[in-house]
């Protein structure tokens, strides 16, 4: 039942005007001060401008222009992203936007900051991803008509506004933890960039660094295959074997804890991984058993050169890394106590990092029950 004071209708009758898709024009090379929005632009979170690209100026491309309080939503996408939607706040001049996505403007009865939140709530990113149509498993498409007919529970203005704000700050939260984030992570690529090196000493440690094959310092071995069928959507132990998560859980263990594995096949091959707890390491995954170094330097050199590693894939229809191309990749090795210090700052860290995914992982977590109750009535706020 609605709340006193609120309606049930359609997105339809909140349209200013019609609905209208966009137009994909050809980038350029060269800068001319109009842009195309890229379909990578409407995220989860809402809309972000580093794809744009360059277009030449045309005149008839001027009715494409975004104007602050456009809302675009994505008709052409993957199944997970059909449907996303976000606000244009004048983040760009002169920028278009793709045929790809659609845009309209809502009337001045109604908040664009609250409809942007509906569409963001999970009821209208179902009902979009369930009336998406397509041939094709990887591209699907909503219409116009699809989004005029998505269900909206209005409240009156006042409180479409206040609602709008409560959940405006809970985004401008998120927005705030994911920046330290990024730099956070950028912040350690660039101690890992010195320290792994050997650009950057740490202060007092002078000794020589040395060049070895991996299989000079580490044991490589692969693990042992075991039948899907058995496996169980949790347990305690989980299986790795081949991808970044683990293929299911299982009742016993094959190797210990704290161990570095790398992904052998799959698109995923020379995947580095550090496992804290004891493990099933299956057939598609190699196992290193270090013998002379610190295993923390060693799983955040493999690490920081993971790209490199991926490189020694080979095959195209299933690709692999072979045990020889592993067991040769090339690593470079300092002292050991050296190797413990230069792990503890990147350990410090990963720490750092962590607190600060699971820090926007709640707050998400929060917004996503707070919208649920807002956007439903169940819960009113004070006007």
């Amino acid at each position: 039942m609605l709340p006193e004071g609120w309606k049930e209708c359609f997105l339809g009758e909140l349209v200013d005007g019609t609905i209208k898709n966009g137009f994909s024009a050809n980038p350029v090379e060269k800068i001319s001060g109009m842009y195309i929005l890229s379909l990578g632009c409407l995220t989860e979170d809402g809309l972000i401008v580093d794809q744009i690209k360059n277009i030449d100026k045309n005149m008839s491309l001027y009715e494409y222009i975004l104007q602050p309080g456009d809302i675009l939503v994505s008709r052409s996408n993957t199944p997970d992203k059909v449907g996303r939607s976000a606000m244009f706040r004048g983040e760009i001049k002169n920028c278009i936007y793709p045929d790809l996505m659609m845009r309209f403007r809502v009337k001045k009865t109604v908040s664009a900051n609250f409809i942007e939140s509906v569409l963001k709530h999970f009821r209208a990113r179902q009902y979009l991803k369930k009336s998406a149509s397509g041939s094709s498993l990887s591209m699907v498409k909503i219409t116009k008509a699809t989004l005029e007919k998505l269900p909206v529970s209005l409240p009156p203005l006042p409180e479409q506004e206040k609602i709008a704000a409560i959940l405006s700050t809970w985004d401008k939260a998120i927005s705030t933890t994911d920046a330290l984030l990024e730099n956070s992570r950028q912040q350690k690529k660039a101690l890992m960039q010195q320290l792994l090196t050997g650009k950057r000493r740490l202060p007092g440690f002078k000794g020589e660094w040395k060049n070895f094959r991996l299989i000079q310092r580490a044991a490589i071995a692969k693990g042992t295959q075991i039948n899907k069928a058995t496996l169980s959507s949790s347990g305690d132990y989980p299986v790795m074997n081949g991808g970044i998560l683990p293929s299911g859980y299982f009742d016993s263990f094959n190797s210990p804890a704290n161990s570095i594995i790398i992904s052998e096949g799959g698109n995923s091959c020379g995947f580095v991984q550090y496992i804290k707890t004891c493990f099933w390491c299956g057939g598609h995954c190699y196992k290193l058993e270090i013998k002379y170094d610190y295993d923390r330097y060693i799983y955040h050199y493999l690490k920081f050169f993971e790209k490199k590693i991926m490189a020694l894939r080979v095959g195209s229809g299933l690709p692999n890394i072979q045990k020889e191309r592993l067991a040769n990749f090339g690593i470079k090795v300092p002292p050991l106590d050296e190797q413990h210090a230069i792990a503890t700052v990147l350990d410090a860290a990963d720490r750092e990092i962590t607190l600060l995914e699971q820090k926007t992982a709640r707050l998400r977590k929060e917004k996503k029950a707070l919208m649920q109750q807002l956007l439903t009535g169940k819960r009113r706020v004070q006007v």
